[in-house]
């Protein structure tokens, strides 16, 4: 096999980018001994790529995947990373009324699921209790319709009413440090609570994608490899890495931007540890250059999925002897799939994978002679706000 540093120098969109040439030596070391189902896949999910699939997606927009909130943006926690900015864009459904009214206005401009969340209680709960009935109602009228919760913090009694109510996916953060829990999310909780929550909604029938939070802890990676062993504990049926964007901390208690490096080498030991289980990059992940280097670092590490990829990521994989799909998607379609770990032979569109190549290329050679040779790099406010994490 060719060495990775000759195959990253040989993809021209990656021109510029610093990656760890021993961590990249590691990671091509690691995946020559993996073994599993999920091994070698990979599928990105991205706009950039409608003109050149076989097909067009119809109706594809903010609609397809709309998030309600059922507190509007109310939040008692105020976590330091997010201030439930967060929820202020999503859909208001403050009663099941509102709720039932708002899945029927969307779906007749072509939704195809929702996320569903609110913001929690002191606990670290979303109260859901009002809104099963509407739920249930929800599924038995639309049963083609996928409802992906937000669960927050569950118990044996909760996690099987979400099932009754019929979710299609339950989705929860997993948080490893105690005193992430304590001083980032200002909660009086524990570890174990998460580990149960996992526990108790993993034992039912749901469709079952923790999230973890990369450098959730200010910026430093603290407890992400402790909630990588929770996992490992219980095996969901696939998982969504994010990495932390604070865009709403406050000035006192601010965010360093993660160590992309350190970002790496997590994926790989989650990659490691997960060789059956579909993991994903979830579109939160810092713009800009550290975003090129945390994506190199994922197709490398052999992750599954990643949505909104940076230029350069399909040649990588391709280079790199992956089993490459491009799903062309819109950011909400791009969630939809996240949260719900669409991960099957015949998931999404296939496209002409050289022409994206070449588009990759072209796009490249634009961004670097655009202005007297200085490299520009933008992000949509779609990528920079639009999912968890």
């Amino acid at each position: 096999m060719n060495n990775w540093q000759e195959i990253v120098d040989g993809v021209e969109p990656l021109d510029g980018i610093q990656l760890d040439a021993a961590l990249m030596s590691e990671m091509q070391r690691h995946y020559a001994g993996l073994q599993g189902e999920r091994i070698g896949k990979v599928n990105f999910y991205t706009p950039t790529f409608k003109a050149y699939a076989t097909s067009e997606i119809s109706g594809c927009g903010k609609s397809a995947w709309p998030a309600m909130s059922i507190t509007g943006g109310d939040c008692k926690l105020q976590c330091d990373h997010c201030k439930a900015k967060i929820l202020e864009p999503m859909h208001a459904v403050r009663t099941p009324e509102a709720l039932w009214a708002a899945v029927n206005e969307h779906i007749g401009v072509g939704a195809q699921g929702m996320l569903l969340t609110g913001g929690s209680n002191y606990r670290n709960e979303v109260e859901y209790d009002a809104f099963y009935p509407v739920i249930r109602r929800i599924k038995d009228t639309f049963p083609q319709f996928k409802i992906a919760m937000h669960t927050a913090l569950v118990d044996m009694d909760i996690a099987r009413r979400m099932e009754d109510c019929g979710i299609d996916s339950a989705m929860m953060d997993v948080i490893g440090s105690q005193d992430t829990i304590s001083q980032v999310y200002h909660l009086r909780r524990t570890v174990d609570d998460f580990e149960k929550t996992l526990e108790y909604l993993v034992s039912t029938q749901l469709k079952v994608v923790p999230h973890i939070v990369i450098g959730l802890h200010y910026g430093q990676l603290l407890g992400e490899w402790n909630a990588l062993e929770m996992i490992q504990r219980h095996m969901p049926q696939a998982v969504v890495l994010v990495v932390v964007m604070p865009f709403y901390a406050s000035e006192n208690r601010p965010f360093v931007t993660p160590n992309s490096v350190e970002v790496g080498r997590f994926f790989m030991d989650a990659r490691k540890a997960l060789p059956d289980i579909p993991l994903l990059l979830g579109c939160a992940r810092p713009p800009g250059r550290v975003k090129a280097e945390i994506d190199s670092y994922a197709v490398m590490a052999g992750l599954n999925g990643l949505a909104h990829p940076t230029d350069g990521m399909v040649e990588l994989a391709v280079k790199l002897s992956r089993e490459v799909r491009v799903t062309p998607a819109c950011c909400s379609i791009a969630i939809g799939d996240e949260v719900m770990a669409i991960e099957t032979e015949d998931a999404g569109l296939e496209v002409d994978i050289e022409r994206v190549i070449a588009h990759e290329r072209t796009q490249h050679h634009h961004a670097t002679t655009g202005l007297a040779g200085i490299r520009v790099v933008t992000e949509s406010a779609e990528t920079v706000g639009g999912c968890c994490g």
